[in-house]
């Protein structure tokens, strides 16, 4: 017997048409439109410290909420919650911002007279691979593989030939990239501190090197960085540069220390491998904020665009390696990834390294999902500029300043009294999450036209 068919159901409509719909929508907003939030279940109040009673906001209403509320989940994933994304993005703007013009943040405007440079690092090459290749006068040329590749075509990347590429020179250049780059500091303080006539040890009486880094996955699976460098007194951002220090200077000595720069991974052959940077550098002057372009005629870089440059990267980083957002699990997960056979390759032989007893400290198998990635994909010296924790406490700061204002009082008179439980973590079906999405995208379209409205006035 044939069942009776049933009606579509546009669930879509029907949670927008649902009863709660705007008391949910309003917590949705309130976390930007996170994909994954946490649920909590508590309550929220503000009392008089002195008397205990718990105060009324100009409504007459008591300044209380229980029930329950949406916390952003934090992830810094693109492609794990857009919203969480965005908003790690905008912090890392103002951080990097902060460190290259001044200004805010607490660091003076005088760091923009500063020697400051714009340096990309890369990878060397583990085999050849897939191009888009052009001439110095502009004109496409073909790949080695003799064809003409799209912007987008899938194969960029990709090994010509996958047998002969070195798989576990990859693997063990990336675990070891963030030591590399700790390496690379050292040299660069090294090669400043020669250049300007003084020992190693004498180098921070008389400046300080500051810097801010975001890691950025190539097509072929590789990390590169690029980093802000900053030369300032001894004190850091607040300290004016000795006369020494110059742009020149600088540039001279990140050449030198790309070139010195190796660090000897562990030996599991024969044969030991100096592990160094790749042959392409690029090093570029930062110049003042005023310009409209993020490089110049001159190939200068302006701090303002730079800074959404970084934070770009930033994000586009931790949301996409072309392998995997969570942890592999077993060797046979990697068959299931939707990736490429070559990031599979990749994944692969960090997972069987992993398992030997001479790379054991190089922790390969939590980190396959991340190409053998174990760095941090933005990073900054201690006297570079803020830190996200501080930002993070300014924003909370403001709005409970917000709330206070709204009643009348002063942070000093009043208790907040804040006891909330974790009761689940996401959205209770697609159809939530994906307007939850919706109202991300079009918070972000918002602030968009706000900023660039306040630019123009």
């Amino acid at each position: 017997m044939a069942l009776p068919e049933l009606p579509a159901v546009d669930r879509l409509a029907r949670r927008l048409q649902s009863p709660d719909y705007q008391q949910w929508r309003s917590m949705v907003e309130a976390t930007g439109g996170c994909a994954h939030p946490v649920r909590l279940s508590g309550h929220w109040m503000l009392t008089d410290k002195t008397t205990g009673t718990v105060l009324s906001k100009p409504d007459g209403t008591p300044a209380m909420k229980s029930g329950h509320l949406f916390a952003p989940c934090g992830n810094r994933r693109e492609s794990v919650c857009p919203a969480c994304s965005d908003r790690y993005a905008a912090d890392a703007f103002h951080l990097v911002r902060a460190g290259m013009s001044g200004g805010s943040k607490g660091v003076p405007v005088t760091v923009a007279d500063k020697p400051r440079l714009f340096v990309t690092l890369t990878a060397p090459s583990f085999g050849p691979v897939h191009n888009r290749r052009t001439s110095a006068n502009g004109k496409h040329v073909p790949c080695r593989c003799g064809r003409y590749h799209h912007e987008h075509d899938p194969a960029i990347g990709q090994p010509i030939d996958p047998s002969g590429y070195d798989y576990t020179g990859h693997v063990l250049w990336q675990a070891h990239a963030g030591k590399l780059w700790n390496r690379f500091t050292i040299y660069l303080r090294r090669h400043i501190a020669r250049a300007a006539g003084i020992t190693e040890k004498q180098l921070k009486d008389h400046a300080r090197l500051s810097y801010a880094k975001v890691a950025e996955f190539q097509k072929r699976g590789t990390i590169h960085f690029h980093a802000m460098i900053r030369l300032d007194g001894p004190e850091g951002a607040a300290d004016a540069a000795p006369s020494w220090a110059t742009a020149d200077l600088l540039t001279d000595a990140v050449h030198a220390a790309h070139a010195a720069t190796g660090v000897e991974a562990p030996e599991i052959d024969p044969s030991t491998r100096l592990l160094t940077w790749g042959e392409q550098i690029d090093v570029r002057l930062i110049r003042a904020v005023d310009a409209h372009q993020v490089e110049d005629d001159q190939g200068a870089i302006t701090d303002d665009r730079l800074a959404s440059y970084v934070a770009k990267y930033a994000t586009k980083g931790t949301g996409k390696s072309e392998a995997a957002d969570r942890p592999i699990r077993s060797r046979e997960h990697i068959e299931l990834l939707d990736a490429s056979e070559h990031h599979k390759q990749i994944m692969r032989t960090a997972w069987d390294l992993g398992g030997l007893d001479e790379l054991e400290g190089l922790n390969l198998r939590r980190w396959c999902h991340m190409l053998a990635f174990r760095g941090h994909f933005l990073s900054k010296s201690q006297r570079y500029s803020t830190t996200f924790k501080q930002i993070r406490g300014d924003r909370q700061t403001w709005r409970l300043e917000k709330n206070l204002d709204e009643i009348g009082v002063t942070a000093e008179s009043v208790a907040v009294i804040n006891h909330w439980a974790m009761t689940s973590i996401g959205h209770r079906d697609p159809e939530e999450q994906e307007l939850a999405l919706a109202i991300a995208d079009r918070q972000r379209e918002a602030r968009k036209h706000r900023y660039a409205n306040e630019r123009k006035d």
